[in-house]
């Protein structure tokens, strides 16, 4: 059985924990009035004006003219995700992150050492509570996909279990904006067709949704509807690449937005390389448009590295001079692939500006492990835009 372990709104949380002032009142992460930042987490209190992630910070006020506004602290939420991940490690060593506060867990091989996948889930979820003060919902099924949607149902603070018997009955109901890649375009292609729940979708047939959205996607959302899914939890130590990305829930035109969001996500992958000793070689850039069409973008990169520096560089170049943003984006995501343990690479008649970036990297990160938060921020935050 898979786990899905969602932090609830987890860097609007952390704050409000952390000043007791907020709790209670509409509070968003990521940044100040006056700057052109995006809403990087959003406290429930916020979510009841419509305020959510990856939205403009000016958006946000317009909506909630209450607002509170708090600067990210990247270094804060990695530490305490740091602590989640050891809690989940003390049950399975199968635990592929996601973002610094979500990730799978497979605990089929534990259930023989710590009782039912069920039991496992509650005492992860209590133990965040009791011992980082901070809530996490919970989803229990048979695959990824099935685990993801659980976590989600119940949101703040749940806890939902779809038994391998009940796929169905679980699914069927849902809306299709439940399942991966289905924004409001999708949503409304998908309504000519009289697709409006999961039980629709399964029941269709698939040359007429094909002929409607493509193949490849066709394919993805008929296998979703099932409640198919056959990819494995896989630890960041043995992936052969390392990625994030971002659903945005309303499209998104405004390129500093999407720098300001693929900034995070590189951020958070690159720690995740020097988490495990890793250095990738291949950065990728995923871009899905609101019309379903998705595009990906690479670069190989003369030595590999695990520097944010580096990987912003090239995240960037991808995005700025090598991506024509035409249509409003529904998704972004960067990745990192060819990955070794090593770095290798010709030795250059000028030196190595790269390897002090990457000296920089890994002394924030013992800083940052040592001490935890506020001992050291990145001059390049999600509220400071290249």
């Amino acid at each position: 059985m898979i786990l899905h372990i969602d932090m609830d709104a987890f860097y609007a949380s952390v704050e409000q924990r952390d000043d007791p002032g907020l709790r209670g009142k509409p509070v968003v992460v990521g940044g100040t009035s006056t700057q052109r930042g995006v809403v990087a987490a959003a406290s429930y209190e916020a979510r009841k004006f419509n305020v959510f992630s990856a939205m403009p910070i000016r958006t946000a006020i317009q909506r909630c003219p209450d607002l509170v506004l708090v600067r990210t602290r990247m270094d804060v939420y990695a530490g305490i995700s740091k602590k989640i991940r050891e809690i989940f490690h003390r049950y399975t060593p199968l635990v592929e992150p996601l973002s610094l506060d979500e990730a799978f867990l497979d605990v089929t091989g534990s259930e023989a050492l710590f009782g039912p996948a069920v039991k496992i889930g509650r005492e992860i979820q209590q133990a965040i509570f009791d011992e980082l003060e901070l809530h996490a919902s919970v989803g229990v099924a048979p695959n990824k996909f099935l685990a993801k949607v659980a976590s989600g149902h119940a949101k703040p603070r749940g806890f939902t279990v779809v038994d391998p018997d009940g796929v169905h009955a679980f699914l069927d109901p849902l809306s299709i904006s439940k399942i991966w890649g289905v924004g409001k375009r999708a949503e409304e292609k998908l309504g000519r067709l009289g697709i409006y729940n999961v039980s629709q979708l399964r029941r269709i047939d698939l040359q007429r949704l094909t002929q409607a959205i493509g193949n490849s996607s066709a394919n993805h959302l008929h296998a979703l509807a099932w409640g198919r899914d056959h990819r494995k939890v896989v630890p960041d130590r043995e992936a052969k690449s390392i990625s994030h990305e971002t659903t945005f829930r309303s499209d998104v035109s405004d390129m500093e937005v999407l720098k300001a969001v693929l900034l995070r996500l590189t951020e958070q992958v690159a720690r995740r390389l020097r988490r495990h000793s890793r250095f990738g070689s291949t950065v990728t850039l995923k871009v899905r448009f609101n019309d379903f069409q998705t595009i990906a973008r690479s670069a190989t990169l003369k030595t590999p590295t695990d520097s944010t520096q580096q990987l912003w560089e090239a995240t960037r170049d991808l995005l700025l001079r090598r991506t024509r943003i035409e249509q409003p984006v529904r998704l972004v995501g960067m990745g990192v692939s060819s990955l070794s343990s090593t770095r290798t690479r010709q030795l250059e008649l000028f030196g190595d500006d790269h390897d002090r970036d990457a000296q920089v990297d890994q002394t924030t990160d013992s800083i940052l492990d040592r001490f935890g938060k506020g001992a050291i921020r990145r001059g390049t935050t999600l509220d400071k835009q290249p």
